[in-house]
Formats: C-alpha cells, structure tokens, sequence
C-alpha cells in the first residue's frame, strides 16, 4: 500500500515540525501498544514539509508519505495584535455571534464549545475588571500622597492608567498559561468576516487544491485528507473545490478520502455569510468521489462531538452519503487511569485523535494514515455511532 496524506492543522501558529515530532512518538507508542512495526524518518527532497512512514501491519508492509498543508503564516499574523486591538477584537466577535443568534444555536448542540468560546470573553474581561482596579487603587494612592491641586490630580490620573496598562500587560504575558488572547485570535478569525473565508486563506485553498490534485496523478493507492479541529472545514473545502475543478480521482489512479477529526464546523457554518462553507458541506456530503469518515469524541470539550456537521448546519441534501461519523470514545479506548489524567486537560484531549490509545478500538490514526487498508475499506461495514446529533440547527441556510 502506497499511501499520501495532506494534514491540515487547525488554527494552530506553530511550526509544522511539532507534528511531526507528535506522529514519531505517538506512532512508536502506538506500536508498541497495537503490536506493529512502524517507522518515521524525515522526507527527502521536495518543497514541503512532510515525513515519510514505513510500516508492517498484520504482515503488510506499506508506505506514506505525509505532508501538513500550512497556514501557520497566516494564523501568526492574525494574531500580531495589540492589547487594546484584541480587546476591540472581543467586541466584534460578541457582536458577531451575539447579533447573529448563533451563539445560543450553538449552545444547543454542544455546551463544551460553548463555554469554550465563552472562556476568552469572560476571562479577558476579568482581566480588564482587575487591571481597572488596580488602576484607581494606584491612583487613590498617588492622590494621598501628594499634596491636594491639579498637578497631583494630573498625576494620580496618570498613575492610575499607567497601573491598569501594567497590569493588562502581566496577563499578556502569561497568556501561554491561560490561553485567553490565543482562543480570541482563533473566534475572532472567524467572525472577522462572519463566516465568510478572508482572502488570504481563499488564496492558500488554491495552493492546496493544486498539491494535492498532483498526488492524485502520481503512482499511489490513497491520497488522504485530514483535517483536524479548524482544518476541518477547510478540509471540505479543499476537496469540494478540487471535485468541482474536474481534478478529482481519475480510472486506474488512487482513491480519494477524507477524515475530519475533532471538528468545530458549526462555529463557521451558523454564521451568515458562511454560505461558502454551507455549499460545500452540502454537495461534498453527496459525492461518489470519495470517502469521508468524521470522527469526534464526547470526551473532547472543544469539539462538537457526534454532530453531524451537514445535518445540524441544514443543508443536507436528499441524496447525503457523508460522513461517516464515528466516536473516539475516549472513556472506552483510554484506560482509566489514563483517562482520569487527562479528562480535566481540554486543550491536550482535542488532540488525543493525533496521539495513541491504550485501548484501541477501531479508531487508530497510524493505521488509517500508514497501514495497509483504505479508508474506505477499513470502514466498509461500519455503522455510523449511536446517537449522532442531525437536528438541523442552524438559522442561516442559504448557499452561494
């Protein structure tokens, strides 16, 4: 089995090779737990970065070559912002899904996104709360200190916004702990065009589509999409693009498929000039073109875990084959202890699909991404997970 895989992180502005380090030592643990041989070295050549998997499972030998699709420049420089900028950022995005009504749509589907996207808001205005408090205590005592007349007044004035400008600054600081200013970036990327892809991000669509329609002309079994978290959606966007262009599988080539993993997709597709988005949920749900398995788990807090994220958004369409949704059920393939560990460490569990499972069931991300089988193929019998939410939710319908 000859095998290529495009990986496209979610809004995420590190360097790709944290992935790769991530896929070498979860593979190799994965390895050992499952009984298999699997092996990650670096790729050669080429213009992107990637790395290459040699395994043996269940007496097959097969290869992958495994490329991430970046946007990580893009991600950086929306968050090139200033304090005052990202508090101004806050208001948008309130106002955004506030004014839309799709904040309380969404609380309906699943709460843990929800007080996920509640957290930034509560937590920058807190900060706002104590720095002003900080600010007048600074003030007052400036006041008490000098003697009574303008310039003291002038001063304390100053003190006090100074104190408050500290303070805010500290918070910013440490955001690498709270995680505040980096969870504003990511809903205010979104609702900086209410749904609505930005240009740059378009343009950066265009660039994958022609990677991965190559890989579709080259001498492979699969070529795979992954698209975690809020690459998820612009994982169907990808492919609904590249099928629309013609450039899709072609007879004796490799097969083509989709996994979206931990995916976030109402967050975009309740917006209302996400109808970009809404119609390529709605004609890629329905294409023999491919195979696309979604799985989620409702262990993950970030995620809207066993939603159908074609059904909730309303535009499915009669003849909707995708996805496929299945559940990690992380309290079943994580052993308890394991589970107790990490069931309170949200950001690492919307992860856990990248990562290895004490208990694997029929989820293994290194057997779908290297081993022998197709998607298609390894989830040919598979019955979608009980109680897969499809109430269509959304109250903006309307596609392009």
């Amino acid at each position: 089995m000859r095998r290529r895989v495009f990986y496209i992180p979610g809004y995420d502005p590190f360097h790709p090779r944290r992935y790769r380090e991530l896929y070498r030592t979860e593979a190799l643990s994965q390895a050992a737990i499952s009984g298999y041989a699997i092996t990650v070295s670096a790729r050669q050549g080429g213009d992107a970065f990637g790395w290459r998997v040699v395994t043996e499972m269940d007496g097959i030998a097969s290869e992958a070559e495994i490329e991430v699709l970046l946007w990580s420049d893009i991600v950086r420089a929306s968050m090139r912002q200033g304090i005052f900028d990202t508090y101004r950022q806050l208001w948008r995005t309130v106002r955004s899904y506030v004014g839309s009504g799709a904040i309380f749509r969404l609380a309906g589907l699943r709460k843990g996104p929800t007080i996920a996207a509640l957290y930034p808001i509560v937590m920058l205005l807190l900060q706002l709360v104590v720095a002003l408090g900080a600010g007048v205590v600074a003030g007052w005592l400036v006041r008490m200190a000098l003697p009574a007349g303008g310039l003291s007044a002038l001063l304390a004035l100053a003190s006090g916004l100074a104190g408050a400008a500290l303070v805010l600054w500290q918070f910013r600081r440490i955001d690498g702990r709270l995680y505040a200013y980096y969870l504003m970036h990511d809903y205010a990327f979104t609702a900086v065009e209410d749904g609505a892809y930005p240009l740059l991000l378009e343009d950066r669509l265009r660039e994958f589509v022609v990677r991965v329609a190559e890989a579709l002309r080259g001498p492979h079994d699969e070529v795979i999409v992954v698209g975690h978290s809020s690459g998820a959606h612009l994982a169907v966007s990808l492919l609904s693009d590249l099928l629309r262009a013609g450039q899709g599988p072609c007879d004796g080539g490799p097969v083509l498929a989709l996994l979206t993993l931990g995916h976030v997709v109402p967050m975009v597709s309740f917006l209302p000039r996400a109808q970009r988005l809404r119609g390529d949920l709605a004609y890629l749900s329905a294409s023999d073109a491919l195979t696309w398995v979604d799985v989620t788990a409702p262990g993950d807090g970030c995620t809207y875990a066993l939603c159908d994220p074609v059904k909730v958004t309303g535009v499915a369409p009669p003849d909707q084959r995708w996805p496929l949704i299945l559940s990690a059920a992380f309290t079943q393939t994580l052993s308890p202890a394991r589970w107790q560990r990490l069931r309170w460490r949200f950001f690492r569990l919307h992860f856990q699909y990248l990562c290895a499972f004490d208990r694997p069931g029929d989820y293994d991300y290194f057997r779908i991404t290297a081993g022998p089988l197709t998607l298609a193929d390894r989830y040919r019998d598979r019955a979608p997970s009980k109680t897969v939410i499809t109430r269509a939710a959304s109250g903006y319908r309307d596609l392009p």
